[in-house]
C-alpha cells in the first residue's frame, strides 16, 4: 500500500511516493492499444465513489447537455542542442518578444535540470541563432528570461527542435507523439497531455450522446521540475463562442469539463465573481487553488501528477482534499500509469 505524505508545502500540493514502474515510458499505440485504450479512473465528488474504465468509456460517465472544453494548442519540437553541448528548453512566450528558456544538461535520450547561466549570456545554437540570457524569472535559478534574435521562433523550432523528453522516455519519439489529435495551434513547450487519449470516433461518440464541444487555446511552458513551483503566465485566448457555450451549459444546470489543467486555468481567468465567463486572451498569472476554489469549471479529466506539483492544488480545487487523496491511493494501489503517455482521471462534481 502507497503512503501519501502530509508534509506542509508550497501551496500545500499533494505529496506521495511515486513508483518507478508506474512511469508511462512510450504511448499507447506503442504497447499494443489505441490511444484511447489508456486507463480510465472516475472519481465523483458528491458520494467520493470511484469507478474504473477505459479512456473510450468517457461517453457513459457525461451526461447529455454537458460541455467538454479542449484546449487546441498544438506542442512545439522545443527543446535545441547548444553549441557547448548544453540543451535549451523554449518554455513560454512573454510580452515584448522575450522568452522564458531552460538550460537542460542531455542525457541519453531526454535531459536533467542545469543550475547556471548568467545575466549576460550568449548561447549559440543551430541555424546562426543566439540567445541571451537577461535574468533568472522571479528570482529563481531555473528558467531565465531571454531575447531570441529571430523574428519567428515558432518557425525555428519547427525546423530546428525535437519534443522536449524527460528520463522517464527512454528513446526519443517523433514529434506526431507529442500531438492532441484535435491540436490546430502550435505554441506549447510541452503537449497538453490530459487529451492525448481523444481520437475522432471518440469526439464523435460524444457528439452522438449529446456532449457539446467547445475550444480554446492556453500555450504551456515546461513543467519538470514543478515541485511546490507556482505557475508562471501563459499566452491564452478564450474565443466568443466557447464563453457563450460555458455559461448556456451552467443556466441549463448542465456541467462544464475541462480537459486538463490548462483549460480550467483560462476559464477561470476569464469567469467574473458569479461564474460567468467571458471572452479574453492574454497572458494569465492566475493560480488556481483550493482556498480560491473554481467559478467556471464543473468537472476535470487530467492525467496524473507528479508529487508536489503545483497542478495538484489546481486538481483539488475541483475534487477536495479528500477524494484528491482517495484517488491517488487508488490510482498508485491499481498501478495506473502517470506522465504524458499514461493513464486518465476524471473528476466529476
Amino acid at each position: 500500500m502507497s503512503a501519501l505524505l502530509e508534509r506542509p508545502k508550497l501551496l500545500d500540493s499533494l505529496d506521495f511516493e511515486l513508483p518507478a514502474d508506474l512511469e508511462a515510458t512510450e504511448p499507447a499505440e506503442v504497447r499494443g492499444r489505441g490511444r484511447d485504450d489508456v486507463r480510465l479512473l472516475v472519481a465523483r465528488r458528491s458520494d467520493r465513489h470511484l469507478a474504473h474504465g477505459r479512456f473510450w468509456q468517457l461517453p457513459q460517465f457525461l451526461d447529455p447537455g454537458d460541455l467538454v472544453v479542449v484546449n487546441v494548442s498544438a506542442t512545439l519540437p522545443a527543446a535545441v542542442p547548444t553549441h557547448n553541448g548544453l540543451e535549451l528548453h523554449f518554455s513560454t512566450s512573454l510580452p515584448a518578444g522575450l522568452w522564458l528558456v531552460e538550460l537542460r544538461q542531455p542525457q541519453g535520450a531526454a535531459s536533467t535540470p542545469l543550475v547556471g547561466g548568467r545575466a549576460g549570456d550568449t548561447l549559440a545554437l543551430p541555424a546562426g541563432v543566439t540567445v541571451e540570457l537577461l535574468a533568472p524569472y522571479a528570482g529563481g535559478n531555473r528558467l531565465w528570461v531571454a531575447t531570441v534574435d529571430t523574428p519567428d521562433v515558432a518557425g525555428y523550432l519547427m525546423g530546428e527542435g525535437h519534443p522536449i523528453r524527460y528520463a522517464h522516455v527512454r528513446r526519443p519519439w517523433p514529434i506526431d507523439a507529442y500531438q492532441n489529435v484535435y491540436a490546430t495551434e502550435p505554441g506549447s513547450a510541452e503537449m497538453p497531455s490530459a487529451g492525448r487519449a481523444f481520437t475522432h470516433e471518440l469526439f464523435t461518440a460524444l457528439a452522438t450522446r449529446g456532449v457539446a464541444v467547445a475550444p480554446l487555446t492556453l500555450h504551456t511552458g515546461v513543467s519538470s521540475p514543478e515541485a511546490d513551483e507556482p505557475p508562471y503566465p501563459e499566452p491564452y485566448r478564450v474565443p466568443a463562442s466557447t464563453a457563450a457555450l460555458v455559461n448556456h451549459t451552467r443556466e441549463r444546470g448542465n456541467r462544464v469539463i475541462a480537459v486538463g489543467t490548462t483549460v480550467v486555468r483560462a476559464l477561470e481567468t476569464v469567469a467574473d465573481e458569479t461564474g460567468t465567463a467571458h471572452p479574453g486572451e492574454g497572458w494569465t498569472e492566475l493560480v488556481v487553488t483550493p482556498q480560491r476554489g473554481v467559478r467556471a469549471v464543473d468537472g476535470l479529466l487530467t492525467g496524473w501528477h507528479e508529487p508536489r506539483a503545483s497542478h495538484l492544488a489546481l486538481v483539488e480545487a475541483v475534487a477536495g482534499r479528500a477524494l484528491l487523496e482517495q484517488s491517488y491511493r487508488e490510482a498508485i494501489d491499481a498501478g495506473y500509469r502517470w506522465h504524458e503517455f499514461g493513464d486518465s482521471h476524471l473528476v466529476l462534481p
